[in-house]
């Protein structure tokens, strides 16, 4: 992470302090919320979206719809907002890796390894398409990994907001995600649940291979081959990738929704029973040699049938045409051997149809098994959950904690398959059990009471209260209030500050603008002390001056208070904003904004299709620079047809160079002087 250099505090209320990781359409930055102070992840939308109304309104909905998600392997929307004009989503902070850095740095993943990573994301998948969410955009960023082995999916429903058409077009941002396009998202028709399938399928496939499925030079090439070609064979990537296992993958990516799995809950069941050595839906390896088997056999009559007549020349005859012999009704030796050679390749083919529809009505539930819905759990204790699954003969083979401030400790939160989903006795059940949250206490009331009173009874609850004096009629040392207010809950070790009323006040003189010592020689004259310094950097103030006092000018204190100064520490950096293949007056105006400064250049090596768009930056976008810095954009001038007129131009006349500026610091040098 890349600490921010200069914050920035969204609605009041977010304030960013890393940036994180930059998307197709947004940076995602680790930001502190002031209101609860706790951690958030905030997606910040870059400006040239939040132009565009439609895209703004259709980001609102599915923002809202995911909001509305609450599942152990999703990341929660707490929020979503607009300040200035920029457009942000507030989501809960993990703290661990996307599994595409996972795949970066580690290569392949083990089958056991894959199929658990899977099942916890089809589980996702399945919940949201259950509440009429889908994803649209599966792919190793979205999925998160955390230290303690929890799994969850992030983005739900953003990318609707994005038009796929226009985003093929823009081939920086969105080679990753056209990676993970099913045919239908890449033929730009209307997709469902099935696609978040596909999708996650070829994030198996890459799990599995260490590469996805297809590469190509532009996005719009990726995309093509989703429609119009076959993966290459998973086990020619990987040779000791289990059958059952490429067998899901290759459901998963099938080109046909009909022929997918038909719901993630499906995928999410063939994934744990592999991982549990059970035989799986898709294919199992002793069915499919028995299947290849029968087919090499009816091949073999079909081509021995085949050679026979091949190598007499001639076609041979049906019975009703050939002669038989008189005195005897049995047909030539030849003939019946061609005809018990049809007889056993229909024998074949009957075999190959049984057995298909057995394993296809065994797979539907109708054959050898016994489903049912699973219990709901949420609220039962550890104990009384385990308890109830094994007596509907289900086993419980994983166990995840997880904080909550509204579970209490030991009370299940969720299970997987979750409460309501079908299930098969046997199969295994990963329970979700809170461990409890940060104890909260009910702050008392202490208003009307003495400072050393209240105090008292505030370190007693585990709180940490704190004075702010200000003049008042009341006898010094009354509490007049306090913040948070009396009656809320708040966690233990949480300041709390009082309002005690003096008598003896002294008003707080402003300070700003002055130099380090100088505000401290003000604040001793008027009877208060320098408190602590903060250095800040300042885009207004030159370095070594007072920015910001606290308490403000015209407070009332009590003497020998002491004001903290935030003290300039010269311009601040910013980073860079990438402005490659916006509009140069787009591209001016968000540099600008960033109080970077631009200077266009023009080219004419391009093309119509990019005229007056930013074809290059330097520095380019996410670099570091100081408040005020340069940045060269190269914008796109296309060349214009010559006129077809013949009737001749009068050449310009040369313009009259100009006198160059005289740099700073230097005189003027003046001819003849």
């Amino acid at each position: 992470m890349q600490p921010v250099t200069t914050p920035r505090v969204f609605s009041g209320r977010y304030e960013l302090t890393h940036l994180v990781a930059r998307g197709g359409m947004a940076q995602v930055y680790r930001a502190r919320d002031r209101l609860l102070d706790r951690p958030v992840a905030l997606k910040v939308l870059f400006p040239e979206l939040s132009v565009d109304r439609a895209f703004v309104e259709r980001f609102r909905r599915e923002a809202q719809a995911a909001a509305n998600l609450s599942h152990p392997n999703i990341v929660p929307v707490f929020d979503w907002g607009e300040d200035s004009g920029t457009y942000y989503i507030v989501m809960e902070y993990v703290d661990g890796q996307p599994l595409s850095q996972a795949l970066r740095t580690g290569g392949p993943m083990p089958a056991g390894r894959v199929a658990q990573i899977g099942a916890r994301v089809a589980d996702a998948l399945a919940y949201a398409h259950r509440h009429g969410v889908v994803h649209r955009d599966v792919k190793p960023g979205n999925v998160l990994l955390t230290d303690d082995e929890q799994v969850k999916v992030t983005d739900f429903g953003i990318a609707r907001a994005v038009n796929t058409e226009e985003s093929l077009t823009q081939t920086g941002a969105v080679m990753g995600t056209a990676t993970y396009f099913s045919p239908e998202q890449a033929e730009g028709i209307g997709v469902d649940g099935r696609s978040d399938i596909y999708s996650l399928g070829v994030v198996l496939f890459e799990m599995v291979a260490g590469r996805p499925p297809f590469l190509g030079d532009s996005p719009v090439a990726v995309a093509s081959k989703h429609v119009r070609e076959q993966p290459p064979p998973l086990r020619d990537l990987s040779p000791s990738v289990p059958p059952a296992l490429e067998a899901i993958i290759a459901k998963a990516m099938a080109k046909s929704v009909d022929l997918r799995y038909q719901s993630a809950a499906d995928l999410r069941a063939d994934l744990q029973r592999f991982a549990t050595g059970r035989q799986v839906a898709a294919a199992d390896p002793a069915t499919t040699a028995m299947l290849a088997a029968a087919a090499a056999a009816a091949a073999a009559a079909a081509a021995g049938g085949a050679g026979d007549a091949a190598r007499t020349g001639v076609i041979a005859p049906t019975p009703a045409t050939q002669a038989v012999p008189a005195g005897d009704g049995r047909a030539p030796a030849g003939n019946e051997t061609h005809v018990w050679r049809w007889v056993l390749l229909l024998l074949g083919l009957l075999v190959i149809l049984g057995v298909v529809v057995y394993f296809v009505l065994h797979s539907l539930g109708y054959i050898g098994t016994t489903k049912f819905a699973m219990p709901t759990l949420q609220g039962r204790t550890k104990s009384a959950a385990v308890k109830a699954l094994r007596s509907d003969g289900l086993v419980v083979s994983l166990v995840t904690q997880r904080t909550s401030t509204t579970v209490p400790a030991t009370e299940v939160i969720a299970t997987v398959p979750g409460a309501g989903e079908k299930a098969h006795h046997g199969e295994r059940v990963e329970l979700v059990v809170s461990r409890g949250g940060v104890p909260r206490v009910k702050l008392p009331t202490v208003k009307g009471e003495q400072y050393s009173h209240a105090y008292a009874k505030l370190f007693a609850l585990g709180l940490s209260p704190t004075e702010a004096l200000v003049a008042s009629t009341k006898a010094t040392g009354t509490v007049l209030g306090e913040t948070p207010p009396a009656g809320q809950r708040v966690k233990k070790g949480a300041v709390v500050t009082l309002t005690v009323a003096t008598r003896n006040s002294v008003v707080v003189p402003d300070v700003v603008g002055d130099t380090t010592a100088g505000a401290g020689d003000v604040l001793g004259a008027t009877g208060l002390a320098a408190g602590s310094a903060t250095t800040v950097c300042s885009n207004q103030y030159a370095k070594g001056i007072v920015i910001s006092q606290s308490p403000k000018p015209g407070t009332h204190v009590a003497p020998g208070a002491k004001v903290d100064l935030d003290v300039s520490s010269g311009p601040c950096n910013v980073l860079v904003p990438n402005v490659v293949g916006d509009a140069e007056t787009l591209a001016v105006s968000t540099l600008s904004g960033k109080g970077l400064k631009a200077i266009p250049s023009t080219t004419a090596a391009c093309s119509a299709a990019t005229d007056g768009r930013v074809l290059g930056q330097t520095p380019v976008g996410g670099t570091t620079v100081k408040s005020g810095s340069t940045v060269a954009i190269s914008v796109c001038r296309s060349p214009v047809s010559p006129p077809t007129s013949t009737t001749p131009t009068t050449p310009k006349t040369p313009k009259t160079p100009r006198t160059p500026k005289t740099p700073p610091g230097h005189a003027a040098l003046v001819p003849g002087l």
